[in-house]
């Protein structure tokens, strides 16, 4: 990781730096219903299962003070912070949760939770499903709905184009489907 991005001051002072929000400032975080089940097991198998775990192995390794080893401790305590900063993690962005399921009449425009077919200037087709941020993964055509792609297919329908604006530059996509 980048220096750049450490809080040096908190770091002196013990403290983990502030969790910074993926999620633009006033918005909620939006989420399909899989997206919400997803985020509500993991806060609960890091809280009823892992932490316990966590703490059960380092007090078993801090028992015996004078024959503990420093570095599993060290090590135990280092993997309770960032379980506990994933768990305050995940209760900031349950907070901000918004679950938002498909509609029954389905999409006519392209919204949040829709899968779209596109086609690039080159006649290349792709397919894209627009969810929560911390649902994303566009190696499994799972964009947030943050990305730039899908803030400019939102609101579009079928046979429309939209321009994104991609690191690599400006991209035209002409909307096949959605659904």
């Amino acid at each position: 990781m980048s220096r750049a991005f450490v809080d040096e001051d908190a770091e002196r002072d013990g403290e983990a730096p502030e969790i910074k929000s993926p999620i633009p400032q006033g918005s909620r975080n939006y989420l399909s219903p899989e997206g919400a089940d997803r985020l509500t097991r993991e806060l609960h198998e890091l809280v009823a299962e892992e932490r316990p775990r966590i703490l059960a192995d380092l007090a078993r390794a801090t028992a015996g003070a004078a024959e503990s080893d420093p570095e599993a401790v060290a090590a135990l305590r280092r993997a309770l912070g960032v379980l506990d900063r994933r768990v305050e993690y995940l209760v900031r962005m349950s907070l901000l949760a918004e679950v938002l399921p498909r509609p029954p009449e389905g999409y006519d425009r392209v919204k949040f939770g829709a899968r779209v077919r596109l086609q690039d200037a080159t006649g290349q087709e792709s397919s894209f499903r627009i969810v929560g941020i911390d649902e994303a993964e566009p190696e499994s055509g799972l964009i947030g709905w943050t990305a730039p792609l899908a803030r400019a297919l939102v609101g579009k329908r079928v046979g429309e184009t939209a321009t994104a604006k991609l690191p690599g530059g400006d991209k035209n996509f002409r909307i096949l489907a959605i659904d």
